[in-house]
Parts: C-alpha cells; sequence; structure tokens
C-alpha cells in the first residue's frame, strides 16, 4: 500500500534518529567532564547517593583541616612552654649556686637575684605574649572556668575542701555546666610512728611529760633525707619534738609532744610525715641508747611507718590518689585536684564536696559532625609566675627581690622546691599537650584521611564516568546517528516512487 500524506517510515527513522543523537550527545557530555550523572535525569538515585557522599567528603576534608589547625595551635603553645622550662632550670641552677653560701660572694648572689628577676619577667612575658595570631594561649584564657569551688575561704567553711582544682579536658554542651561531685570514702594518713616515753616528771597526781630513760641517739629519715639526733638521758618529750621539729625541712618528719596518763597506753611522742599517702614515711633507727628500758623512748632498733593514700570518687569513678592530690581520667572528664588537709585526711565533717565547670577551655572540632561528640577539649592554664609552685602560696613570684623566697632570705630549700613543682607542672602540661596532639590529632587526622579516601572511591564508582565504557556508546552511538540518517533520507524518498503511477 502506498501513501503520500502519512509517511509511516520517515516518522520512525526520525523517531530513532532522535534516539541516536540523544546518545551520542550523552556520550560527548559523559566524556566532557568525566561524570556518568551530569544532572538528575542521568540517575536520580545515584544523584542523590552522590550527593550525600560528597557533603560527607566535605565535611571530613574541614575536619581533618581542623585538626591540623589544632595541631599548629597545641605546637605553638608547646613551643612557649618549652622555653619557660628553659628558664625555669636556669633558675633551679641560681638557687643552687647561691645556695653554696661559703662559696660565693655577696656581690654573686646579689648579680644571682638580678637574673632571678629577669627570669621571672621573662616567664611572664611568656605566659602573656604566646598567641595563634591574636588568641593568647598561655595566660589562662583558654583554661576552664569553674564555681562553687571556694578555694579562699576560711578554714571551717562550708565549702573549704579543695586548695587547687586543674581541668585538663571536659565535654559540656554550650550553656550547660558540668557538676563535679567528689567523695571521700578512706581519707589519706602520714607515716606515724609513737612511743611512750618513761620519766618521773610530775605535772600533777595523775599526768606525767614523758622523758627519756638513757642516753639516746636516733637517726630520722623522710622523704627529703636525714639526721642524726643525740639526747641526754631525761630529755623531755617536748624537747625532742622542737630538735625534730627544727630538721623538718630536711627530713620531711615532723614531731608533737603529748602528756601521757601515769599508767602509760598514750603515746607521748609522735614522729609523722609531713606529707600525706604514700609518698610520706618515717624512718626511726637507734644508733646508741644506754640501759635501754621498756619505757625508753624507742624500745626497737628500727622502726619505718609509711603514710597510705586514701579512697576518694570523682563523679562515681575511683580518682588517682597521691596523699592530698586526686586526678581522675574518665573519658569525657579529665582533672586533677588539690584537697584541703582537713578534707582530705578526714577532719571535716563534711565527707563530701562539688563543684561545677561552667565553660572555657580550648575547644577543637575534629569530627565530621558537628556537635559534642565531635568536640575535644584541653585546658591551657596560665603559666604566669603568680601560678607556678607547690602551692598557691608557694609560688614562683615570691622569689622576686624582697619578697618571701628571694636569695636574701636564704630559704634555697623552700625555693628549690617551688622552682621543682613550677618545673613539674611545665612537664606535665607539656606532656599533655603532646598526648593530645599524638594520640588524639593525628590519629584523627590519619582516620579521617583513610574514610576519606574510602568515601571518595565510593562516590567515584557512582558519579564518574567509565571511559572505555562511555568511548564505546560514543562510537555506537556514531554508526546508529550515521545509519538512521541515511534511512530517514531513504524514507523520504519512497514516497515520489508513488508519481510513477500517474503515468
Amino acid at each position: 500500500m502506498t501513501r503520500i500524506n502519512t509517511n509511516v517510515q520517515s516518522l520512525i527513522a526520525r523517531r530513532a534518529l532522535a534516539i541516536n543523537n540523544n546518545s551520542l550527545g550523552e556520550s560527548l557530555v559523559r566524556l566532557s567532564t568525566g561524570l556518568r550523572i551530569n544532572s538528575g535525569r542521568d540517575d536520580p538515585a545515584g544523584l542523590i547517593a552522590s550527593e550525600t557522599l560528597r557533603s560527607s567528603i566535605r565535611a571530613i576534608s574541614t575536619a581533618v583541616d581542623n585538626a591540623t589547625r589544632a595541631d599548629t595551635i597545641v605546637a605553638v603553645a608547646e613551643g612557649g612552654l618549652q622555653e619557660v622550662s628553659s628558664l625555669l632550670l636556669d633558675l633551679e641552677g641560681l638557687i643552687d649556686q647561691s645556695a653554696n653560701q661559703a662559696g660565693v660572694t655577696d656581690e654573686e648572689v646579689a648579680a644571682n637575684q638580678l637574673q632571678i628577676d629577669s627570669i621571672l619577667a621573662s616567664i611572664n612575658r611568656l605566659s602573656e605574649q604566646t598567641a595563634f595570631g591574636d588568641k593568647k594561649l598561655l595566660n589562662g584564657s583558654l583554661d576552664f572556668t569553674t564555681s562553687g569551688v571556694n578555694i579562699n575561704e576560711p578554714t571551717g567553711a562550708a565549702q573549704n575542701h579543695l586548695s587547687s582544682v586543674q581541668i585538663n579536658g571536659a565535654k559540656i554542651a554550650s550553656g550547660a555546666f558540668r557538676q563535679v561531685t567528689v567523695t571521700r570514702v578512706t581519707a589519706s594518713q602520714r607515716a606515724l610512728v609513737s612511743a611512750v616515753l618513761g620519766g618521773t616528771t610530775a605535772t600533777s597526781t595523775t599526768v606525767r611529760d614523758g622523758t627519756l630513760g638513757s642516753t639516746t641517739t636516733i637517726q630520722i629519715r623522710g622523704r627529703y633525707g636525714s639526721e642524726i639526733l643525740s639526747f641526754a638521758s631525761g630529755t623531755s618529750a617536748a624537747n625532742i619534738a622542737t630538735a625534730v621539729n627544727d630538721r623538718s625541712s630536711l627530713t620531711g618528719v615532723q614531731a608533737s609532744a603529748y602528756l601521757g596518763t601515769t599508767g602509760g597506753g598514750t603515746p607521748s611522742l609522735s614522729l609523722s610525715s609531713t606529707d600525706f599517702g604514700s609518698d610520706g614515711f618515717v624512718t626511726v633507727t637507734v644508733l646508741q641508747n644506754e640501759g635501754k628500758t621498756a619505757g625508753d623512748a624507742i624500745g626497737t632498733d628500727v622502726v619505718r611507718k609509711d603514710g597510705t593514700n586514701g579512697t576518694f570518687t570523682i563523679n562515681g569513678t575511683n580518682g588517682i590518689i597521691k596523699g592530698l592530690d586526686a586526678s581522675v581520667r574518665a573519658g569525657d572528664l579529665s582533672l586533677d585536684l588539690s584537697f584541703s588537709q582537713a578534707f582530705g585526711d578526714g577532719t571535716s565533717t563534711a565527707s563530701s564536696t562539688s563543684f561545677e565547670i561552667t565553660g572555657g577551655g580550648a575547644v577543637f572540632a575534629i569530627a565530621p559532625t558537628v556537635g559534642l561528640s565531635g568536640q575535644e577539649s584541653i585546658g591551657l592554664a596560665e603559666v604566669s609566675t603568680a601560678k607556678l609552685g607547690t602551692s598557691t602560696s608557694q609560688v614562683l613570684a615570691t622569689l622576686g627581690s624582697g619578697l618571701t623566697n628571694d636569695l636574701s632570705s636564704k630559704n634555697f630549700t623552700t625555693a628549690q622546691r617551688i622552682v621543682r613543682g613550677a618545673i613539674n607542672r611545665i612537664a606535665t602540661l607539656r606532656g599533655r599537650l603532646g598526648g593530645f596532639q599524638k594520640d588524639t590529632l593525628q590519629t584523627t587526622i590519619n582516620s579521617l584521611q583513610v574514610a576519606k579516601e574510602n568515601i571518595t572511591a565510593a562516590e567515584s564508582a557512582i558519579r564518574d564516568a567509565d571511559f572505555a565504557q562511555e568511548t564505546s556508546a560514543l562510537t555506537r552511538a556514531q554508526i546508529l546517528v550515521n545509519s538512521s540518517t541515511s534511512v530517514l533520507q531513504l524514507a523520504n524518498a519512497a514516497p515520489q516512487n508513488a508519481l510513477a503511477l500517474l503515468g
């Protein structure tokens, strides 16, 4: 059947040509962009999946950048602390040199004091000027803030249970606070050696002051050193205690005298460590005791007693206790505390205390997901001379000219302990920063980079073009376009054959 109004073959050829042109166009676009999915119509489900993966890749890349920036900031802070540590070592050298009193002149001591003042000024300058951009790092602005500690309250105040608080790390939601509750289960104890002295000196009809029954020489040893003391027969407990206490700074042992009843039983002399916990110990060795009797002050040749660490819980977790110091490392909370003596040794009737961490700290977002779980924080305490030392009252600043522990005071033992306490604190802070860099930031960066590689590979498999496949599709489309064009030409020419019927 021959028709000329409707050329069905031409319509079919035109439709086939359009399809082949579309295929050719898709192949050209994919080969020119390198992408299999260039618009939503190419693969709607694949587009959704790839865009989700692209979002993850961008978040991971930003997290890696944030962690790298955090590592740089911590490195700047650690560099400042390294200089402070070097200055502290020089400071100890000057104190140790000045302690050699017979070997240095007054002019040399004065020169050493000038250098100490210069070192203290340099430490304060480093504390204030160590910065990343305009962000101060070591002046305490990146330390955590607390509420309810009341360290400076007078003795007997309801919350005077902590002498220092250092928050190393804590996760706190924006606008919220973190409560910390410290509970004393058992108290920390000093090392204690007690003795009942003989003697007949009566202070009343029922009470006597103990005395030595014979000439006695003893060696007392504590945490800081040892001393040999000799006492004549009849020396009272009070005089023995005075002699021991005069050397407490050298030995780490202190003494108290008591009045005991005539029947005995209550010690008339008590020797104890100046420090609480396992660091404190008392060793008494009898070197000479003529005519030793059961009632003499030291009835055995060697006595050693050690202090004990108490048990304290912090938010229900057993703390790491060392005398009156406690620390906890519980994932999202890391802190160091020092107890007041009354709270630490159980003298205080209160067995618990609490305070709040209200914010602060150096907070870094180092995870792809923004939120509390993706944050890591670290506290950078102030490292000025008013903060570094062994306690709130024994700080580096007291070593300055005209102050309590300057060289003219000759408090060399105290000064050395203050400096060593500062050295230990700086070393601990540097160690924490190094651990944060190595075990938190660097591991996070490594993990995120591996995740980025894998997610990028998954996204590429969905969205990128397969050039081998697309090249084959291009060749096929080119052939089909040429053939469909030829067929359309034939289909358009076919109706002309109807003219032959008109003769």
